[in-house]
């Protein structure tokens, strides 16, 4: 198995964990791992939402078991099977699937968005697809899968109704975030803060396009002041256009904030060696404004 990827940065490329369920291949970002285990039988929760199989405790952590299978509307899964363990936006969550098949290596360029035929924007639980071996594997959102069972581990948007009654800025920010309904908190968010000035993409390469039309004009100062990214994008990942605007003597200096369920302990080591300058985990919206008002203040990003 070639794990180098994990130690590159800006690479635009990530590893894919392929598993199948009802005999379908899905996938998942490596990145989001911790690791993998052999069923464990769980303990029911009473009223708990369907999908939630139940309590467990491996490695004397308490852990909460999610049927994928139910959650995909696929019938229930059997007492048997794996469970992925994984890590984002600061929660520990067991992932119940049948088996796993392999590693995959690619490149976000690779990655094909699923279009409105599937489903809709809000009720979309793939954020890609890819194939490989003339197989087709659907990358699952894993985030939209636990908010949708708890929407508390969501965007915490009433920190921003908590900020109360702010002034206005024009700071021009620029936001590239692939999620639809993300993607529209986070500018609803920004706005509620005082933050009127927003161009939101799809992604780190339209967010990309966004800052070379800017430099073309002689625009991009008037357009972009500071960069709002996630990491898992498809076209481009954030750390992918972290290192470009980086790398750009034209860019080095416009703030760079990484705003990803993705961000721990390693991932800042990578963020920080491509010169982002703040990392925050998503749920985090009030800390978002938090470090972008520090950003606005310590940078005279108004001026």
């Amino acid at each position: 198995m070639d794990t180098k990827i994990l130690l590159e940065n800006g690479t635009n490329e990530l590893e894919i964990l392929e598993f199948t369920l009802a005999g379908n291949s899905y996938g998942i970002n490596v990145a989001k791992i911790r690791e993998i285990i052999p069923y464990q039988s769980v303990t029911p929760v009473p009223n708990s939402h369907p999908s939630v199989e139940g309590i467990f405790m491996p490695r004397d952590i308490m852990m909460t078991a999610i049927d994928l299978k139910n959650c995909l509307g696929r019938g229930e899964s059997t007492p048997d099977g794996l469970f992925i363990i994984t890590n984002f936006n600061k929660l520990d969550i067991a992932f119940h699937v049948e088996s796993v098949l392999g590693i995959h290596r690619v490149s976000w360029k690779d990655i094909i968005k699923p279009d409105a035929t599937i489903s809709t924007a809000d009720d979309s639980v793939a954020t890609g697809i890819v194939k490989k071996d003339n197989k087709l594997i659907i990358i699952l959102d894993f985030e939209k899968i636990v908010c949708d069972i708890n929407p508390e581990t969501g965007l915490k948007v009433s920190e921003i109704t908590a900020l109360g009654e702010r002034s206005r800025s024009n700071v021009p920010i620029l936001i590239a975030e692939d999620s639809p309904l993300l993607n529209k908190l986070i500018v609803d968010s920004l706005r509620a803060a005082g933050y009127n000035n927003l161009i939101h993409t799809e992604n780190g390469q339209k967010a990309y396009d966004v800052i070379c039309q800017c430099k073309a004009d002689g625009t991009l100062h008037e357009h972009v002041r500071c960069i709002i990214t996630d990491i898992e994008m498809p076209e481009m990942d954030g750390h992918r256009l972290t290192k470009l605007v980086k790398s750009d003597d034209a860019t080095e200096n416009i703030p760079v904030v990484i705003f990803s369920s993705l961000v721990n302990e390693e991932m800042k080591k990578k963020g920080d060696a491509l010169g982002a300058d703040a990392q925050l985990s998503k749920p985090e919206i009030g800390n978002l404004v938090k470090i972008i008002d520090e950003l606005v203040a310590s940078r005279h990003l108004d001026e």
